[in-house]
């Protein structure tokens, strides 16, 4: 069991160089690669979380004017349908008044002819009265020959 402790003693003590050579190429590279390429991914992560936020609140800002050119939009819809319906109600309006002129110069002219039809046929009743008269005196002459009143 001496040797085999002796052994494992020059063992360590040939390997203490070599892991006193990795405990200084630890620290080296820890001072040397490590912390510099620390420094440089925390810029990095750094000027990549600005930028995020730059895209961020840009894309903010263009949802916000999208939104307001929307509500122009649909302001001005609002606006021009407001309008067509305030065409719409005036047409219409000038069409019943129109088609109210239109009844009322029927309606006087459907009186007129009315009047003069009446006035015709009165003229043509008393017409025909007469020429009953008439036609009864000629035809009261053929049958009775003679006779005079």
């Amino acid at each position: 069991m001496d040797a085999i402790l002796t052994a494992l003693g020059g063992l360590l003590l040939r390997a203490l160089p070599t892991f006193l050579l990795l405990l200084a190429l630890h620290f080296y590279l820890k001072l040397m690669f490590f912390r510099p390429l620390d420094k440089v991914l925390k810029a990095r992560r750094q000027a990549t979380e600005g930028t995020r936020n730059a895209a961020r609140a840009s894309l903010d800002a263009a949802a916000q004017k999208t939104a307001e050119y929307e509500g122009a939009i649909r302001a001005a819809r609002a606006e021009i349908y407001r309008e067509q319906e305030e065409t719409r109600r005036t047409w219409r309006d000038e069409q019943a008044a129109a088609l109210d002129e239109s009844r009322r110069n029927a309606s006087g002219a459907v009186n007129q002819a009315r009047a003069r039809i009446a006035e015709e046929a009165a003229q043509a009743k008393q017409s025909l009265a007469g020429e009953s008269d008439r036609l009864a005196g000629e035809i009261a002459e053929a049958i009775l020959p003679g006779r005079r009143d």
